[in-house]
């Protein structure tokens, strides 16, 4: 993999991802931009504990543009994009709209591919592995930020789920705290490590759910299962088999293989649904320990926590969303339709051949 890292006319940091050590980047961004402003704030709700980050300045960002427009594809003559070069492997540059920024954090695009029409599930596993190179080279320089104490490599695929370009593309946040989801983990950590005279919880999960019926798919370095009290319609849960804390714990072996299963779990999403059905929409969301100080969860360190991967669809069946009405928004109780077992029994139905 070579690294280049260069400046988009108004500042903000582009780095290429190329699998080839050989390749020159020195496209010039030749758009007129000004200077980035923001004003991304972060605000403590006293009652919850959790935290909202108020970001006034994304009601001007691009929505839905038409293809020949798109921000994400490669400059070409006098179409200019986010995107100097004419083309790209993997690119990465800070969000010009961002929802954190500054001493609030830092928010990035992760570009997959140069192809506009392609997604995810469409690369090659050389191109998968790239990302998960991108993944981790970021996660790596973002942990050294002074305001950065958790970072989460995310994609939101489809309209569905609110994606305002349709370009195959992921991003990363960079958050100045411990996110609420995670926090919720270490405190189960913490107990169940306590009331257990040191188990770990994650080890334990993992154990369990290998010994019964919703395991999706599983390799040498891999376990993909259906979690027990799955959240969502399809919900998948990716652990490596070895414990790691974050991407950068990841050992050549697990990195190996991780593209082949990894982009046959989405192609099985893209199939949950049969044949002429639309690409299924889906979050696919990666789980890092935080880099901060863990002393607020009782005899847990950084190593306790289990790197995975979440990947889940608010389609609930063909042409039907699940939606987050009352009891979900409310008061945060999700009600799942669709029963653990059965999606489980249903991604393995749609195995490639």
């Amino acid at each position: 993999m070579k690294k280049t890292s260069t400046r988009l006319a108004d500042g903000r940091e582009l780095i290429y991802y190329d699998s080839r050590d050989d390749t020159v980047r020195d496209a010039v961004d030749r758009r007129p931009l000004d200077r980035t402003v923001t004003t991304s704030e972060v605000r403590r709700d006293a009652l919850l504990g959790d935290a909202v980050a108020v970001a006034s300045h994304r009601q001007g960002r691009t929505y839905h543009p038409p293809a020949g427009e798109c921000p994400l594809c490669p400059s070409e003559g006098d179409r200019l994009s986010e995107i100097p070069d004419s083309s790209y492997d993997v690119a990465v540059f800070e969000n010009r709209f961002p929802s954190l920024a500054g001493d609030s954090g830092r928010c990035e695009v992760v570009c997959f591919t140069s192809d506009h029409d392609a997604s995810f599930a469409d690369l090659t596993e050389e191109q998968a592995g790239l990302v998960l190179e991108a993944w981790t080279d970021r996660t790596a320089e973002l942990s050294h930020l002074p305001s950065v104490e958790q970072v989460f490599c995310f994609e939101n695929r489809g309209a569905e789920i609110g994606v305002t370009l349709g370009h195959p593309h992921g991003q990363i946040y960079a958050y100045p705290f411990t996110t609420p989801r995670t926090a919720l983990m270490l405190r189960s950590l913490a107990a169940h490590k306590e009331a257990t005279g040191g188990e770990n919880l994650f080890d334990a999960v993992l154990a369990k759910e290998l010994a019964g019926e919703r395991v999706v798919l599983e390799t040498e370095h891999w376990v993909a299962f259906v979690p027990y009290s799955a959240h969502w319609p399809y919900e998948v849960h990716l652990y490596p088999r070895r414990r790691v804390p974050d991407l950068l714990g990841l050992d050549e072996g697990a990195r190996t293989e991780f593209p082949q299963v990894y982009l046959e779990l989405l192609r099985r999403f893209d199939r949950i649904f049969g044949e002429g059905e639309p690409a299924t929409p889906y979050i696919s969301a990666w789980h890092q320990a935080p880099f901060g100080t863990l002393e607020e969860f009782d005899g847990v360190v950084r190593e306790d926590f289990a790197l995975h991967l979440e990947l889940f669809t608010i389609r609930r069946t063909s042409g039907k969303l699940k939606f987050l009405a009352g009891s979900e928004s409310g008061m945060n109780v999700f009600i799942n339709d669709v029963p653990p077992e059965t999606a489980a029994q249903r991604l393995r139905e749609v195995a490639s051949s």
